[in-house]
């Protein structure tokens, strides 16, 4: 174990050592087993709401898409509370057509957290209104403008402020806050410089309604000398997603672990996701075809997101996300950070988490 202690991660009566959030990731990529394990060492597993239902949730007894999501979010969250003790959380994308429900299945069952991005959450609050949880409520922002249209609002319509941030850089995996031209410049943002607009935002509102508002920094983050660089920019604790795929309690199947392995940094491309946003995936034939403008053809057993329309899109993405959780890389793809190429080998939860903790304890005081 790392002699280092490293500081706690507080949202309001919740603590979390190390201070890392596990990043959610569909579909069922941080499900029960990785989420426990990462909660079993003191951080913030994350189970990831999509593409529940659509992965071996049968439909033996007619249930409707919507129906089959509660349940299987609801199994999850069960199965993960059988393996740790301690807290962990759900990710919910507000693109999803179904966001209420699983929202409401979350704040029923008293999950630690709710985080919530791809989107903003701006009526999140109101379904907290008639549940009687202590479930914290966390959006993910890109910008200082969005963290403050975020709080600006919640404060206005329900008198309450969100619990934390997670502030989202341009590194990140999976679906991004920032325009599809900003990704694939030669000078993207940097979170470091964005970070302090974010923390700003925090200050004005904690000083207004006397309530900390810790930052969670994600995107990039990829060894303990980032998560001590960031913590001395500010920074209350990190999120941390493609780092944990590459791990034995990964839920994710050993192709799909392998093609993080495999990759090189030229592999790693921003693509237009039906979602809206832009997406960073790991490059293979599937996407060469997507980016080329072929038409995949499809069904929509599902119509899982607000804003994709079946007749015009053409893919499906939570098809391609299934099918790569399956290991079909051919018809499918996996997302994931800038900092994928990086990954060497499959380790131990635990191992991981050592590594990071020894590493923060090394650069602690020698980080610029």
């Amino acid at each position: 174990m790392a002699k280092t202690k490293l500081p706690d991660l507080v949202i309001g009566d919740l603590i979390i050592n190390p201070p890392i959030v596990q990043g959610g990731m569909g579909a069922r990529v941080s499900a029960s087993s990785l989420v426990s394990a990462v909660s079993n060492e003191g951080a913030f597993g994350v189970i990831a709401s999509v593409g529940l239902a659509e992965v071996g949730e049968a439909d033996s007894n007619g249930l409707s898409y919507e129906e089959r999501s509660k349940a299987a979010l609801f199994n999850m969250i069960h199965a993960t509370k059988l393996k740790t003790k301690n807290s962990f959380g759900v990710n919910i994308m507000c693109a999803l057509s179904n966001y209420d429900d699983l929202a409401k299945v979350s704040l029923e069952e008293n999950v630690a957290a709710i985080i919530s991005g791809a989107g903003l959450p701006l009526g999140l609050p109101a379904l907290t209104q008639d549940i009687k949880s202590n479930t914290k409520l966390i959006p993910i922002v890109s910008s200082g403008r969005a963290a403050d249209l975020i709080c600006k609002t919640w404060s206005r319509r329900y008198n309450v402020l969100p619990d934390a941030f997670v502030l989202e850089g341009p590194l990140a995996g999976g679906h991004l806050g920032f325009k599809f031209t900003d990704l694939v410049s030669d000078e993207l943002p940097l979170v470091e410089n964005i970070l302090p607009e974010v923390l700003s935002v925090c200050k004005k509102y904690e000083s207004a309604k006397g309530k900390k508002i810790p930052v969670i920094v994600g995107g990039g983050v990829f060894t303990g000398k980032d998560i001590a660089r960031l913590l001395k920019l500010g920074a209350s604790g990190v999120q941390m997603a493609t780092r944990f795929v590459c791990t034995d309690e990964c839920d994710a199947p050993d192709l799909f672990k392998q093609a993080y392995i495999n990759s090189t940094e030229k592999d790693i491309v921003i693509i237009l996701s039906p979602v809206g946003l832009p997406a960073r995936v790991i490059k293979n034939k599937f996407v060469e075809r997507i980016e080329s403008g072929e038409k995949i053809k499809f069904t929509c057993p599902y119509r899982c997101l607000k804003v994709c329309n079946p007749y015009s899109a053409n893919y499906c993405i939570a098809q391609a996300m299934i099918n790569a959780y399956k290991g079909n890389l051919e018809e499918g793809y996996v997302m994931c950070g800038a900092n994928v190429h990086r990954i060497k080998k499959i380790v131990s939860v635990k191992e991981l988490i050592n590594e990071l903790a020894e590493e923060f304890g090394e650069n602690l005081y020698t980080t610029t």
